[in-house]
């Protein structure tokens, strides 16, 4: 039909030797010249100037009909050669860096990263502003914009999306505002799900060995402790073994540390007395401690945990001890170094503290009702046995104080140590132990020795007691109704054996830690204020601290001497005066503060304190 497109055409090809396209419309055959290779470049400026030269090899068609024919071979052809351009163009591109596109910085994009990036017409990647801004066609094909309005103005009567031939034209295209297009990918965000999933179960599983390897860590360090005591006490049985060897006279030492009973054999007689364990309390930084039996009262000095804890004393009843009640110190009597509970009054406490204080306090008020401000640190305290309104203080330059209650303003008197060394501990006798009622007797230790002081006397003293230098004095601890008193000693710096132990040890053994070889010295009290000897033992003393010590007295059988054993982590019963092992009392944490005997209601109530746990030891049977 005139002016109308074939119904159909067809390619035959194109010989090898000439530049002619032959191609066969509604079966006439035509001949297309081709005048060379074009560049896209050069038929992107000469393609609307592009004429096609169709010539028939039988013969020249006229007419309308020849004419129409020739127009729609010529539009085809034209279409078909823009087609092949295009092909070609991109499988350039393609070879130049579609499988692999460059970015500016030099990294390297697989082709199915870049789908969501660059335009397909340039392969450029589009923005988000300027000529290229991103835009859409109506089929949804993303394109930059100078890319999509060039095409689109080339081919203006028959505008077609490059990628799905969909009909379109200028006024469609479309600006999209986003900071970046990617087609999802169901499969990788499923992998990458799973990826997360495997992340999050493998760092649970890391948490997991990390909190079983800080347990773990917890449980080497506590068997590397327990290793190191085991150490130490093998090396100290061993040393003890050879001593025992070398010198005879120490076969009469029972260093079994086996038995934790008391049912052992002394001198032909059988003590049938022991301690078993009542209950621990909990009590955080406790210090030192004092009991009351008869009223089932138990005081301790503590400092409360954390930076800056205030001083308190804590009043804890036997009957309820998960109840307690706190007395909080002024600030300015600092650490309490001594504590005593009035035998006469029950609810007066005497302390002295390193604040320069020394202080009464009401348990029924829970306030102080009367305090001395003192010269120097107060080291010790005691109550006077035969008079109430009495009371005593050692001083840290060796100072030794007498007061009065009912005088306010000052001590009594003030003596003179014989050393400036700290007075630590400070017993009254009893008017039992003494020549005369009238004559008040006390005794103080410090690190030179045991001295006796006979108040209102023609000579008051100090008087060293005989035998007690024996090295560097430690702990005084005293029976008064037995008249006893046993002094713990370790040795001097750069003191051989010979001089300081002449009848125990021929040399200072060192543990290891801070702990040496000491000893316990036992004395009774005589008339006339002299004191004999009664026995000596072996002991493990402390380098550093000063231990505390109680003597018991058992009515059914003989005394025994209980203090710190620093190498076993125990609390060791001796007799009195031979020294042996009684019983072993197992204690949670060393050192221990303060140990301290009382009895009431009918039972012994050894008490034992460390920094956290209050220990009560009630006699059996």
């Amino acid at each position: 039909m005139p002016g109308s497109y074939p119904r159909y055409v067809e390619i035959d090809g194109r010989d090898d030797d000439d530049d002619v396209l032959h191609v066969l419309v509604d079966g006439e055959q035509y001949e297309v010249e081709d005048d060379g290779e074009e560049t896209e470049e050069e038929h992107a400026e000469e393609d609307a100037d592009s004429v096609l030269e169709v010539q028939s090899p039988r013969a020249s068609q006229t007419g309308p009909s020849a004419s129409a024919s020739s127009d729609g071979a010529r539009n085809w052809v034209e279409e078909e050669e823009d087609k092949r351009r295009r092909t070609e163009g991109g499988e350039a591109s393609s070879s130049n860096g579609v499988g692999s596109v460059e970015i500016s910085q030099g990294v390297e994009w697989n082709r199915n990263e870049i789908d969501g990036l660059f335009c397909p017409i340039c392969m450029e990647a589009w923005t988000n502003y300027g000529d290229h801004h991103i835009c859409c066609l109506p089929c949804g094909h993303l394109y930059g914009m100078s890319c999509i309005n060039k095409w689109l103005q080339q081919r203006r009567n028959a505008g077609k999306c490059p990628q799905c031939n969909r009909k379109c034209s200028l006024k469609d295209v479309r600006k999209i505002f986003a900071s970046r297009i990617v087609a999802a990918d169901e499969e990788s965000q499923k992998r990458i799900q799973s990826l997360e999933a495997t992340c999050a179960s493998l760092e649970k599983k890391n948490t997991n060995w990390c909190r079983k390897e800080v347990e773990w860590k917890k449980r080497e360090a506590a068997l590397q402790l327990e290793v190191r005591e085991l150490t130490e006490r093998t090396n100290y049985l061993e040393h003890l073994l050879e001593d025992s060897k070398r010198k005879p006279g120490l076969a009469n030492l029972d260093c079994n540390f086996q038995e934790h009973s008391c049912g052992l054999k002394f001198s032909g007689q059988v003590s049938t007395c022991s301690f078993i364990l009542e209950k621990d309390l909990p009590v955080d930084g406790a210090r030192l401690i004092d009991v009351d039996a008869s009223n089932q009262v138990v005081l301790v000095a503590r400092r409360q945990s954390g930076f800056g804890g205030t001083h308190v004393l804590t009043k804890i009843s036997l009957m309820s001890p998960h109840e307690s009640e706190d007395m909080t110190l002024p600030y300015c009597n600092n650490a309490v170094k001594d504590l005593h509970i009035s035998p006469a009054a029950r609810n007066l406490v005497l302390f002295s503290s390193l604040g320069k204080k020394l202080a009464i306090l009401s348990m029924e008020s829970n306030h102080i009702i009367l305090d001395y401000d003192l010269p120097y640190a107060a080291w010790s305290c005691s109550w006077d046995q035969n008079n109430s309104h009495h009371v005593y203080a050692g001083l840290k330059n060796g100072l030794f104080m007498v007061f009065d209650m009912r005088q306010t303003v000052g001590p009594l008197k003030t003596f003179q140590g014989l050393t400036s060394n700290p007075v630590h501990t400070i017993h009254s006798l009893s008017s039992t132990s003494t020549l005369s009622n009238d004559v008040r007797s006390v005794l103080s230790a410090s690190a030179y020795g045991v001295c006796r002081w006979t108040l209102d006397a023609l000579e008051e003293g100090p008087f060293l007691v005989p035998e007690t230098n024996q090295g560097v004095c430690t702990s005084l601890a005293y029976c008064s109704s037995r008249g006893e008193i046993v002094a713990s000693y370790r040795p001097k710096v750069g003191t051989s054996s010979e001089t300081a132990y002449t009848q125990l040890s021929p040399a200072p053994s060192h543990t290891a830690g801070h702990r040496v070889e000491g000893c316990h010295v036992a004395f009774k009290k005589e008339r006339n204020f002299q004191f004999s000897k009664l026995g000596s033992g072996y002991a493990n003393i402390d380098t550093i601290r000063l231990p505390k010590s109680a003597i018991i007295d058992f009515q059914d059988c003989s005394s025994m001497f209980v203090s710190g054993d620093s190498v076993m982590g125990e609390l060791t019963l001796h007799e009195l005066t031979s020294f042996r092992s009684v019983q072993r009392l197992k204690v949670h944490k060393h050192p221990v503060r303060d140990v301290k005997y009382s009895y009431g209601l009918g039972r012994g109530l050894l008490s034992c304190i460390s920094d956290d746990i209050l220990q009560l030891f009630i006699t059996e049977g």
